[in-house]
């Protein structure tokens, strides 16, 4: 069989699966249609760095796209949608507009009236509930 390109997370799964229910490399090759070497090398991956995804074609298409980048860029660019970020905000947009309405529309009471009021806020929806 000719060059097909790289193998998919599900290609790669498949060989990994059939190593280890047992089947031989040449039975493996044989059942999925891939090369020997193909089979060799995805399982010899797998057991060695548990890796089953080819990560460095992103690496080298990100480094391709920007040749005269440095090493930290490329590598902060490559990192970039790995992790979620560090901080949420606090607020979401809907919450933050939630609570402007309500000041809106509470802002003309007097202090003396919050003084004697509970906040629990439920799903959302401030609840003000009367001591």
């Amino acid at each position: 069989m000719g060059k097909k390109g790289d193998l998919s997370d599900f290609e790669r799964d498949m060989v990994v699966g059939a190593r280890q229910a047992g089947l031989s490399v040449s039975e493996t090759a044989d059942l999925l249609r891939f090369s020997h070497t193909t089979i060799s090398r995805v399982y010899r991956e797998w057991s060695e760095k548990g890796k089953i995804s080819s990560e460095w074609q992103r690496m080298a298409r990100l480094v391709g796209a920007d040749r005269k980048a440095t090493l930290t860029q490329a590598t902060i660019r490559y990192n970039q949608y790995i992790r979620r970020p560090h901080q949420v905000p606090l607020l979401s947009a809907k919450n933050r507009q939630l609570r402007l309405q309500f000041a809106l529309t509470h802002q003309i009471l007097p202090i003396e009236y919050w003084k004697n009021h509970l906040w629990d806020v439920v799903e959302c929806e401030i609840c003000i509930m009367v001591v």
